[in-house]
C-alpha cells in the first residue's frame, strides 16, 4: 500500500469527525513502521476510547493501546514531533489506571522528558518544537500546580523531590503553543481558560473559553471541551 494515501485518507476522516472509520481504516496497517501512520493511529485509539459508547474496560484497553502506537512511532523516528507529543499525551492517560505514586512518576517523565533535553527528545528553539512539545508539558505543570495536599504529602514520601509547578507557568507555555499556531487544539483553549480563572482574572478566562466553546468539534473530546467551557462560562453568567 501507498503510505501517502493511507495518510491522506486519514486526515480527511480526522477533519472530518469520522473516528470511528479513521480508526477501521488505520487498524488495517497497525504492523505498518511507518512513523506518520502509528502515531496517527495512537490518537485515533485514544479518540475511540473516548466515545460516550465505549465501555470502562474497551477504553482501558484502547488507552493503553495508544501508548504502544505512540511508543512504536518513537522508535520509528525519533525525530518525529507529533509522536512525541501523542506518546507524552498517553503516558498521561495510562497515569489514570495505574495509581498515584504512577501518575506522578509519569508526570516527572513527561517534564523531563522534554525540559532536559533527552536524547529521544531533541529540543530545538523552531516554532514546530514549541508547538508540538509545549501542550503535554504546560497540562503537567497545571496538574502540578492543581495537586491537593494529600497527593503532594505522597509525593514527598516517594520521591526525593517532590513535584512542583505554578499556574503561571502552566500559562506561559499554553501561550507559547498557541502563540505558534493558533486553536490548534481545543484543550489548550480550555486550560488557558481555566489557567486565568484559577489567577482570577475573570476577564481572560472568559475570552478563551469562549473561544473553547466555539471550537469546530473533529474528536469527541473537542464536544467534551466545547461542553465544559459552555458551563464554565454559564457559571460566570449566574455569578454575575
Amino acid at each position: 500500500f501507498r503510505v501517502e494515501e493511507i495518510l491522506e485518507q486519514a486526515d480527511y476522516l480526522y477533519e472530518s469527525g469520522e473516528t470511528e472509520k479513521l480508526y477501521q481504516l488505520l487498524t488495517q496497517y497497525k504492523i505498518s513502521e511507518d512513523a506518520e501512520l502509528l502515531w496517527r493511529l495512537a490518537r485515533a485509539s485514544r479518540d475511540i476510547a473516548q466515545l460516550s459508547g465505549t465501555s470502562e474496560e474497551e477504553k482501558k484497553l484502547l488507552i493503553y493501546e495508544a501508548l504502544e502506537y505512540a511508543k512504536r512511532a518513537l522508535e520509528k523516528n525519533e525525530s518525529s514531533f507529533a509522536a512525541h507529543k501523542w506518546y507524552a499525551i498517553c503516558i498521561s492517560d495510562v497515569g489514570d489506571y495505574e495509581g498515584i505514586k504512577a501518575k506522578i512518576a509519569n508526570a516527572y517523565i513527561i517534564k523531563e522528558h522534554f525540559e532536559s533535553g533527552n536524547p529521544l527528545s531533541p529540543i530545538s528553539a523552531t516554532p514546530i518544537h514549541i508547538q508540538i512539545l509545549n501542550p503535554p508539558l504546560a497540562i503537567k505543570c497545571y496538574t502540578f500546580a492543581e495537586m491537593p495536599w494529600y497527593q503532594r504529602r505522597i509525593a514527598k514520601v516517594l520521591f526525593a523531590t517532590p513535584p512542583s509547578s505554578t499556574y503561571e507557568e502552566a500559562l506561559g507555555y499554553f501561550h507559547r503553543a498557541e502563540q505558534v499556531d493558533p486553536n490548534f487544539y481545543s484543550k489548550n483553549l480550555l486550560l488557558l481558560g481555566k489557567t486565568y480563572l484559577k489567577l482570577h482574572n475573570k476577564k481572560l478566562a472568559a475570552f478563551w473559553l469562549m473561544k473553547a466553546k466555539d471550537y469546530p468539534a473533529h474528536t469527541e473530546e473537542d464536544k467534551q471541551i466545547q461542553t465544559e467551557a459552555a458551563q464554565l462560562l454559564t457559571g460566570f453568567s449566574d455569578k454575575n
